[in-house]
């Protein structure tokens, strides 16, 4: 024990915090954006217009592969959202992976039409680098963002033991007051966003709990396969028989689908071995229906479109666990709650960042020669700069590789990633390279320069710049480009404060040197 609990809960908050905050602070930045990753993704392809439809689409995505995708092992078809337009469909050839499934995706607006759009990863690269990283495999990204989260978990415990005054900290916010401003801010991020910050740090260690703790599986299964099949109700693939068969009206079975669900839409296709007399049709209802996100999935036979029995309702433990994963992706939450799940993870945003920036803050006070640190110290603080200022001018390149890589060229989707970790990258040297203060300055206006050229290339580049898009009342390319904006004059705001923010430590010296 450090000096009783408390200090000790204190010693423990400081490094849980620190030791992966940075990690901690991509989670938490790219799962923010990840809350409008459909919105993103519409934005991301200006080329689909016109209504939604999922009934039209899926039978215009199924008579295209019924034409160009004969004798495919699979045909998946994902239906729009009550938040997007476009369906996309796509088969896998006999002896592909999954991962392959891009090599035969194509698009189909809300009349049922195929159309070219350019091919991105939309927003869904934002939310799988919220919990799969990039670059390294799946597994490890997924263990070292679960044990950032279980750092998480205990600094937010640790850091509710310590504060003395945690009503008095929500309303609280002293500026120009160096050190002690940040621990307002910090205290303020985590405040007033504190049961959010609880409920998506647990259900985020619940999401893959199969992933962090296996060990249970093969003891309680022979298969890994049957604790699936009772977990989210996967079922035996149909066997071929060898005898050509047809496909029943897809539309049909959707209206099926959506009485059974009590109006709930379906969200995904799935159809094993087309063309053959054995072929079945799984229809999945929507993640957005309901707050539980395993979506239950009814089968019909693929010749008569009759539907099978319903699979048995699933047990207590599977449903609250539905529940959390449903509560930790937001995707059931209408408009208002989604922009209040989006102000939460942002105040988590600051939080992490607040904490990073208070520890070599509060540190510097106490080095026997603050102008010449130590090199953790150092490394710490350029860490802190690459990373605040470094990440969000890598997000900004990522939409910004969007508008001006070709259309037509070749690893398209990966270049638009790369160029994420490029403007990343260069941020990055610049915080090692130049004086801290200078590099704070630089980064943060380099970031700010790099979101409001966001809807300048929108506007050049398209024709659903902002101002078009506010005259024809689309709010979704609307409200992206004004949160570029946004995101731009709070960034400027950060270098401006940075810029003329006082020595704290060298006034101090002056001071007692005169004195």
């Amino acid at each position: 024990m450090m000096g009783g609990w408390r200090k000790s809960m204190g010693w423990l908050h400081t490094w849980v915090g620190l030791l992966l905050g940075w990690i901690l602070f991509l989670v938490f930045a790219t799962g923010t954006a990840a809350y409008f990753q459909d919105e993103i993704t519409r934005w991301m392809q200006p080329e689909i217009h016109g209504p939604r439809d999922s009934i039209a689409s899926a039978e215009g995505a199924l008579a295209y592969m019924q034409q160009h995708a004969q004798g495919a092992e699979q045909w998946s078809i994902q239906l729009p959202t009550h938040r997007s337009v476009a369906t996309m469909g796509y088969w896998k050839e006999k002896g592909e992976t999954f991962l392959q499934w891009r090599d035969h995706a194509f698009m189909v607006d809300g009349r049922g039409h195929k159309v070219a759009v350019r091919e991105t990863t939309g927003g869904w690269l934002l939310y799988r680098l919220h919990f799969d990283l990039h670059y390294v495999p799946v597994l490890w990204g997924r263990w070292i963002v679960g044990l950032a989260a279980m750092f998480m978990l205990v600094a937010i415990v640790s850091g509710v033991i310590t504060h003395k005054k945690i009503f008095t900290d929500f309303f609280t916010l002293r500026f120009g007051k160096g050190q002690r401003s940040w621990l307002d801010g910090h205290n303020l991020s985590a405040v007033f966003a504190l049961p959010f910050h609880f409920m998506i740090t647990y259900t985020g260690l619940v999401t893959l709990a199969s992933q962090y703790m296996p060990w249970g599986i093969p003891a309680a299964y022979d298969k890994p396969a049957e604790y699936y099949r009772d977990a989210v109700g996967v079922e035996p693939p149909p066997t071929r028989s060898g005898t050509p068969g047809t496909i029943a009206p897809l539309g049909d079975m959707l209206r099926k689908a959506r009485e059974a669900w009590h109006g709930a839409e379906p969200g995904f296709v799935f159809i094993p071995i087309p063309g053959d007399a054995n072929a079945v049709v799984k229809i999945t209802r929507g993640t957005g229906e309901d707050m539980g996100t395993r979506g239950e999935t009814l089968t019909f036979d693929a010749a008569t479109g009759v539907m099978r029995t319903p699979p048995p309702v699933r047990g207590n433990a599977a449903q609250t666990e539905s529940v959390m994963v449903g509560l930790h992706a937001g995707r059931f939450a209408p408009p208002l709650l989604r922009w209040l799940y989006f102000l939460c993870g942002l105040a988590g945003t600051a939080m992490v960042a607040t904490g990073l920036v208070l520890w070599t803050s509060k540190r510097r006070q106490q080095l026997p020669d603050p102008e010449h640190p130590y090199f953790g110290f150092r490394l710490v603080e350029r860490l802190n700069i690459a990373t605040i200022a470094g990440l969000p001018f890598g997000i900004a390149c990522y939409f910004l590789a969007n508008r001006l890589l070709p259309f037509a060229m070749d690893q398209r989707p990966a270049w638009e990633a790369n160029s994420l970790f490029i403007g990343w990258g260069v941020l990055a040297l610049v915080a090692c390279v130049r004086p801290v203060k200078r590099a704070w300055v630089e980064t943060f206006a380099v970031a700010a320069a790099g979101f409001l050229a966001v809807p300048v290339v929108n506007l050049v580049t398209t024709h659903r710049g902002l101002f078009a898009s506010l005259a024809t009342g689309d709010l979704v390319f609307a409200s992206f480009d004004l949160t570029m904006i946004g995101c731009a004059l709070l960034l400027g705001f950060c270098a401006w404060k940075v810029h003329h923010r006082k020595e704290g430590v060298r006034m101090r010296r002056k001071k007692v040197a005169l004195a």
